[in-house]
């Protein structure tokens, strides 16, 4: 099992700005995932994968692509409070989940 946090290579976010986005996104899917898929991600280590994403668009694509495979998954929007305006569309986690599912999702993209 695995998540996939796909972080936005084209805003140019500082490393503390994405580490803090890639953070938020894996938080909230992991709180939306049933207990059970929680226990046993967590018991396996709870594996993560950073992936490049570029654009909102791309984003919304593969958010709408967890869904339609019943992933949990997050959509992060910054608060604009440093770097970049509020609403900003910054981070997408998928899963946790099985990784053939999860790279149903993201598995064409790159690692960050």
């Amino acid at each position: 099992m695995k998540q996939a946090i796909v972080a936005r290579a084209d805003l140019g976010m500082g490393k503390g700005k994405l580490a803090a986005q890639v953070a938020h996104a894996a938080l909230s899917a992991v709180e939306d995932a049933p207990a059970g898929v929680r226990k046993e991600w967590q018991g396996e280590g709870g594996t993560k994968v950073v992936l490049e994403g570029n654009g909102e668009q791309t984003l919304f694509e593969l958010a709408d692509r967890a869904e339609r495979e019943g992933l949990p998954h997050a959509v992060i929007r910054d608060a604009g409070r440093t770097q970049l305006d509020s609403g900003t569309v910054t981070a997408l986690a998928v899963g946790p989940g099985e990784d053939p599912v999860i790279d149903r999702v993201t598995g064409d993209l790159s690692l960050y």
